[in-house]
C-alpha cells in the first residue's frame, strides 16, 4: 500500500506545520488531536502512532478494580531446594 499526498510546509505560529489529509490519518487509525511520535530515519521524518497500553488497574476497573479473587497462600515451609530458597530460614 503506497499511499503518497503533496503538501507545503507552512508557518504555524512561532514553529512550522504541514497539513495531512484526512484518508491517510483513517488509514493510520489517527484520529484529529491525538499525539503522535516524529523521528527521523535515513532523512525521512516518520510519524507514527502512540499505542497507550492500560494497566492492570485500567483492565481490572470493569470488574470493580479487583485484579482477581487472588490471596497470598502459604504452601508451608520448603524441603529440598525450596527450603535452601526459602528467605525465612
Amino acid at each position: 500500500m503506497d499511499k503518497t499526498m503533496k503538501t507545503l510546509v507552512r508557518p504555524w505560529g512561532n514553529s512550522q506545520g504541514i497539513r495531512i489529509s484526512r484518508e491517510l490519518l483513517n488509514l493510520l487509525g489517527i484520529a484529529v488531536n491525538e499525539e503522535v511520535a516524529l523521528s527521523i530515519d535515513n532523512n525521512r521524518l516518520i510519524i507514527s502512532k502512540i499505542v497507550q497500553r492500560k494497566s492492570l488497574e485500567e483492565y481490572a476497573e470493569p470488574y470493580g478494580g479487583k485484579l482477581g479473587p487472588y490471596s497470598e497462600f502459604d504452601f508451608g515451609d520448603g524441603i529440598g531446594i525450596g527450603r535452601w530458597l526459602d528467605e525465612s530460614d
